[in-house]
């Protein structure tokens, strides 16, 4: 325990040290560091890949689960998705610097903000690799210095990732431990990251619920998270009923294994008996298991009893829950009640319905005539995200690099004193 409580504070000093020279990096030297990044992940993808079957071997061996294995493991088209990632990021602007509402007082100063970066960034994520490459990416062009503490089934992967970062920190004249990755997979050092607090700004949890309870709940720095994702989609009686059978597939089926997928169908009484059994032979021809209210079961007979859990649950896995609702004020105040304020859709070709539907749904994305699987940052045109927010102070939804710097006043003077 002592070991691993030196060695985090060894990473803490030397990020804290690493974030005021990133603080001072040029625009032009931090693209620098992101292309090369990007060329070092392309032409290491071989051994990235060979890294990231010994983890994947592992996993099915130690028992992983299958929506795990499947966030873990990275394919040719994955490592190219990285390393497009760290060029779109490249490619945005950089906000750090910038300043903004600059007015004049009546003393005759003149008050505005600046955008600076947080400092320290600690990430705490399970199973996914590419997180590694887009949070070093995020972090490196907001300014800040990062310590990636990744899941023991991912350490291998995440090494390999690790050295592609360092080189092209290397190449661009920008100092290694900018970018930390945990080395050990004692537990002991997730304890110790959240209660740096001399050293690292802000937490940020990625992965499942168990995990991001304990850091919410030990940490003594201040966390940015989302704990799940129930999303819905809600299939109103002035629907398109050929779009909203496209929409809802796919926010179910494209991925089940994610955060942005739906958990909960809504449907409108009205068109119930037209959608509902030629979109649920879709669902059960892949496989899908479907758990019903007693409407939807009438109609669909394939369909087991929801139990009021069902509501609150995030699958993570091929099983729905679908509720026939009497119409839009029902459907939002069941996500109201069940839902986790991540990602909600409504299908409608009503306009003053989708406008409530937008105002009224308090969730982190709410979308109009959309899949809720794009919810994400490079989706949201980002470059990447670090995770997902549904708090509602500093950052919510996709965090990118906005929601990884902070605002500070600055006032521009010629002699004014107050009198």
């Amino acid at each position: 325990m002592q070991d691993v409580k030196q060695y985090m504070q060894e990473v803490g000093k030397t990020a804290r040290a690493a974030s005021r020279l990133m603080a001072q990096a040029d625009t032009a030297t931090k693209n620098r560091a992101l292309t090369e990044i990007a060329v070092a992940l392309q032409n290491q993808s071989a051994q990235l890949l060979a890294a990231n079957a010994r983890d994947v071997s592992a996993a099915r061996a130690g028992g992983l689960d299958d929506a795990s294995v499947d966030r873990l493991t990275l394919t040719e088209k994955s490592v190219l998705g990285m390393s497009e990632g760290l060029l779109q990021i490249a490619q945005l602007p950089d906000l750090i610097g910038a300043i903004s509402d600059l007015s004049y007082r009546p003393s005759g100063i003149q008050v505005g903000k600046m955008r600076v970066p947080l400092g320290v960034i600690g990430i705490i994520y399970e199973s996914r690799p590419n997180v590694t490459a887009d949070a070093a990416g995020l972090c490196l062009k907001s300014g800040n210095a990062a310590i990636l503490r990744g899941g023991s089934e991912a350490i291998h992967s995440n090494q390999a990732i690790a050295a592609c970062v360092h080189a092209g920190l290397r190449a661009a004249g920008l100092p290694e431990t900018a970018v930390q990755v945990i080395s050990t997979t004692d537990r002991a050092a997730v304890g110790e990251l959240i209660t740096m607090k001399e050293y690292v700004d802000v937490i940020v949890p990625r992965g499942g619920k168990s995990l991001i309870e304990r850091v919410s709940a030990d940490a003594r720095i201040p966390v940015i998270k989302h704990l799940h994702g129930v999303c819905h989609v809600y299939i109103d009686d002035e629907a398109d009923l050929d779009k909203a059978i496209r929409i809802a597939d796919n926010a179910k089926t494209q991925r089940y294994g994610v955060c942005n997928a739906m958990e909960t169908l809504l449907v409108a009484q009205s068109v119930a008996a037209k959608v509902l059994p030629g979109l649920c032979k879709i669902y059960l021809d892949k496989n899908v298991e479907l758990r019903g209210d007693e409407a939807a079961r009438a109609l669909v007979r394939q369909m087991s009893a929801a139990t009021e859990e069902d509501w609150f649950t995030e699958y993570l896995a091929p099983i729905l829950a679908v509720r026939v609702v009497a119409g839009l004020d029902a459907a939002i105040a069941h996500i109201a009640t069940y839902g986790s304020q991540h990602t909600d859709s409504i299908v409608t070709e009503n306009y003053s319905k989708a406008m409530r539907f937008l105002r009224e749904v308090d969730s982190s994305s709410v979308m109009v005539n959309a899949s809720t699987r794009f919810a994400d940052g490079f989706e949201y045109g980002l470059g990447a995200e670090i995770g997902i927010s549904t708090d509602k102070i500093h950052a919510r939804g996709p965090v990118g690099l906005e929601g990884l710097t902070s605002q500070k006043y600055i006032v521009l003077g010629s002699g004014q004193i107050r009198v």
